[in-house]
This record gives structure tokens, sequence and C-alpha cells, in this order.
């Protein structure tokens, strides 16, 4: 059994930018959304971490991370919250999916 640091660290990114959202702008939605995709996709990492197979709650926070915030970067065309979620949300697919063909 491996732990799924990658996705453990990507929890916790999220997260902490929700609460950055929330600390800088005031946007409670910021605070509620980071924290409910944090957690998971924290309990998705801990279900990859026993099952290098079972991808289904993390790909599903990330995938929609993916779509919701690239949707807002290509409105705002803002780097800073959206795209870095965006890029970061994509790079979890990605290796979710590499996870679960090989």
């Amino acid at each position: 059994m491996a732990i799924d640091w990658f996705g453990f660290s990507y929890a916790a990114a999220i997260a902490l930018g929700g609460f950055f959202g929330y600390k800088r702008k005031g946007s409670v939605m910021s605070l509620i959304a980071g924290l409910v995709f944090g957690c998971l996709s924290a309990y998705g990492a801990y279900k990859v971490s026993n099952d290098q197979n079972d991808i289904k709650v993390s790909f599903l926070a990330s995938g929609t991370l993916a779509v919701v915030m690239g949707m807002r970067f290509k409105k705002s065309g803002k780097l800073m919250p959206a795209g870095i979620m965006t890029g970061l949300s994509l790079l979890m697919v990605v290796r979710l999916l590499l996870l679960f063909i090989l």
C-alpha cells in the first residue's frame, strides 16, 4: 500500500486555495468550495492509496474542478487562481488515468 502523496498534496492545495480566497477577498463560497473539494480529493487520495485502481472519487473531484476552473479561466483570463487550479486539476486527471491504465 503506497501512500498517494500527490493526491494528498493536491487536496491540501485546493483547501488552502479556498482558505486564502476567503482570507484575501472575504469569499465564503471560495472557502466552502475549497473545503468540500479538498475533502473529496483527500478521501479520493486515501482510496487510491488503498487500491490504485479506485480512482472514481479523485477523478470526479479533479475533473469537475478542471471544467469549472477552466471556464472561469477562459472568462477572466487570470492566471491566479483559475489558471493554476485548471492546470493542477488537468495534471491530476491525466495522472489518475495513467494510474488506472498502467
